[in-house]
């Protein structure tokens, strides 16, 4: 049987020894869909074709599902990667360091592997299903915290002014009975900061496929809970994701259907 985690990590590391040699230097930086908000740089674009070269190489009839648009396939096969070759593009263009590569194997509608890796603390968060998340080699667990006012929780807020308005209400509810809130930029750190027991609970609005698909298995994998909004299974094609150790997720779930 193929070794695609080990594929995934290569791809991952690759990418992210790009990133992490371009970073603070000078590169070019355009916007997506005529906004200022939505960036995207030369580096998202190269990474993403450095991934797409290797996953290419080692699985030349698998579709592939990337962030910048990169080998938009149409093959006919039950194994699909879902790549986002920058997540914290804003961070990265800033000098902000906070960033990753993340990526997911889906098959036949599961994800089944999640690997995440941020480059410059060269942490490497990775989970196959039913084989627990791991990060550098050590497993991973989610929090003990059980109630909101003894919760880290941490959020992000989408691109066009409609979306950042409609989660302000939610984090403002949240500001007052969480321990705190924090901001990272990246979904995918997120996630896997809630793996890690760093965070106890996450949500957001608007996120794509990319965003969360191996983010969202190394959660479940390092024993925490990932639904919608409203307590549902959740899906990587959802626009709402809450995450959390399992303990404080029904806290979550009431405070945002307040909302």
């Amino acid at each position: 049987m193929p070794d695609f985690r080990a594929v995934a990590v290569a791809a991952a590391q690759q990418a992210g020894k790009l990133i992490a040699d371009a970073y603070r230097t000078e590169f070019r930086v355009d916007y997506k869909q005529g906004t200022t908000t939505n960036l995207v740089t030369e580096v998202d674009r190269r990474s993403e074709a450095a991934i797409i070269e290797v996953l290419r190489k080692a699985f030349p009839d698998h579709r592939i599902l990337a962030e910048e648009g990169g080998e938009g396939s149409q093959k006919q096969s039950p194994y699909k990667w879902i790549v986002d070759p920058l997540d914290g593009t804003t961070n990265f263009a800033h000098g902000f360091p906070a960033f990753c590569v993340s990526i997911g194997l889906e098959v036949e509608g599961r994800v089944v592997l999640g690997v995440v890796y941020d480059p410059l603390r060269q942490e490497l968060f990775e989970a196959e299903a039913g084989k627990g998340a791991h990060l550098n080699g050590g497993r991973l667990r989610v929090s003990r915290a059980a109630a909101l006012d003894q919760a880290l929780l941490v959020t992000g807020f989408a691109y066009d002014q409609e979306g950042r308005r409609s989660n302000l209400d939610h984090f403002s509810r949240f500001a007052l009975r969480a321990q705190g809130i924090r901001r990272t930029g990246s979904a995918a750190i997120d996630l896997c900061y809630v793996a890690s027991g760093r965070i106890d609970g996450f949500w957001e609005l608007k996120l794509f496929p990319w965003d969360v698909a191996a983010g969202s298995l190394i959660v479940a994998e390092a024993g925490g809970r990932v639904t919608d909004f409203a307590g549902n299974p959740f899906s990587i094609y959802s626009d709402k994701v809450l995450a959390s150790n399992g303990l404080v997720h029904q806290a979550m779930i009431d405070v945002l259907a307040e909302g």
